[in-house]
C-alpha cells in the first residue's frame, strides 16, 4: 500500500532519481548515430532492465508517439497488446519530445500492475539531431524512491522522527488536557453555586481553555502530518493555517489577561495600570505582526498560482 508519505518522499528525491536514470541511459543507449534501429535500442534497454531488478517494463515509441516494440516485462514475459498503440497523450512522450532530454513523470496507476508507477523516458536522436525514438522504462514508485534515498538510512531516520514526534504529541496532549481540567476547576473553585463565581475566575478559566485549545490544535497537526503521514495537498497552506490559529489563540489569551489587569489595577492600585497598558501594547504588536504575516503569505501563494 502506497502512503501519502511515499509521494512526498518521491517529490523530495525526484531530482536525484532523474539524474541517476539519465546517467544510466546516456551510458547505455545509442544516440546521434546513423542507422539506429529498433532492435539496437531495445537490446540496450533490456540490458538496463536486467540491471534494474525492480523495473516493470521497457518499450519504445517512434517520433510520432506510436509504440513500435512490445512491452518487455522484468519477469521475462512479453506483452504484444501495446504495440501499435498511440502514446501521444502520455506525459513520458510529449515531455521528452518538448524538452528533448531525459524526463521522469509524476506517479500514475500502472496498466500492468495497477500500482503507482513512474516512467522514465529518453529521446533517441539520429545523426542529424532529430528525434527518432523515445525509449521508456516503467518502475514502481517505491523502487524509484529507494534509488533516490538509501532505504536503511531512510527507514531509521523515518522511525526516529515518528517516535520523537509521537512523544512530543503525547506530552503536549497531556499539557492540553491538564489545562482543560484546570480551567473547569477554576469555574467551580467555590463550589457549584453560580452566585459565588467571580468574574476573575471566569477570565482565568477562559485563558486556560484558550491555551488548551491552541496546544491541542498544534498536537493534532503534528500527529497527523509527522506520525501518520496525513497531509494537505499544499503543506505550506497547512502550516500557515496552524500558525494563524495558534497565534490567534495566544493573542486572545493575552488580551483577556490584559483586560483583567486593567480592571484589577483600576480598583486596587491605579498607579500600576501602566503595566496593563504595556501588555495591551504587546498584544497590539502581535496583532500587527500576525496581520503582516497573513498578508505576505497570502501574497506569495497568489504569486505561485
Amino acid at each position: 500500500m502506497i502512503e501519502t508519505r511515499d509521494i512526498i518522499r518521491f517529490s523530495d528525491t525526484r531530482t536525484k532519481a532523474r539524474a541517476y536514470f539519465c546517467y544510466l541511459f546516456s551510458k547505455n543507449l545509442p544516440n546521434k548515430l546513423p542507422s539506429v534501429s529498433i532492435e539496437t535500442v531495445m537490446n540496450r534497454m533490456r540490458k538496463i532492465q536486467g540491471d534494474l531488478k525492480d523495473s516493470e517494463g521497457v518499450y519504445l515509441l517512434d517520433e510520432k508517439g506510436v509504440q513500435v516494440s512490445p512491452t518487455y516485462l522484468n519477469d521475462g514475459n512479453v506483452l504484444e497488446d501495446g504495440q501499435g498503440s498511440f502514446r501521444t497523450q502520455r506525459a513520458y512522450y510529449y515531455r521528452a519530445m518538448k524538452e528533448r532530454r531525459c524526463t521522469i513523470t509524476d506517479p500514475y496507476p500502472s496498466l500492468i500492475t495497477n500500482n503507482l508507477t513512474v516512467t522514465v523516458s529518453q529521446p533517441i536522436f539520429d545523426e542529424n539531431g532529430e528525434i527518432k525514438f523515445v525509449a521508456c522504462l516503467d518502475m514502481s514508485l517505491d523502487a524509484v524512491v529507494r534509488i533516490g534515498e538509501p532505504k536503511s538510512i531512510t527507514n531509521i531516520a523515518t522511525n526516529i522522527s515518528k517516535i520523537t514526534y509521537s512523544l512530543f504529541s503525547v506530552a503536549l496532549g497531556i499539557v492540553a488536557l491538564l489545562l482543560f481540567f484546570k480551567a473547569i476547576q477554576a469555574f467551580f473553585v467555590n463550589g457549584l453555586d453560580i452566585t459565588t463565581i467571580e468574574s476573575k475566575d471566569i477570565f482565568s478559566a477562559t485563558i486556560l481553555l484558550t491555551l488548551s485549545l491552541a496546544i491541542f490544535d498544534l498536537v493534532k497537526t503534528l500527529f497527523e502530518e509527522e506520525v501518520i503521514g496525513k497531509t494537505h495537498s499544499d503543506k505550506s497552506y497547512t502550516i500557515h493555517k496552524t500558525m494563524v490559529r495558534f497565534l490567534g489563540s495566544i493573542i486572545i489569551a493575552l488580551s483577556i489577561e490584559a483586560l483583567m489587569l486593567v480592571f484589577k489595577f483600576a480598583m486596587t492600585d491605579p498607579n500600576k495600570i501602566l503595566h496593563a497598558i504595556y501588555l495591551i501594547g504587546g498584544v497590539a504588536l502581535l496583532i500587527i505582526s500576525l496581520g503582516l504575516y497573513i498578508y505576505l503569505t497570502t501574497k506569495n501563494q497568489q504569486k505561485d498560482e
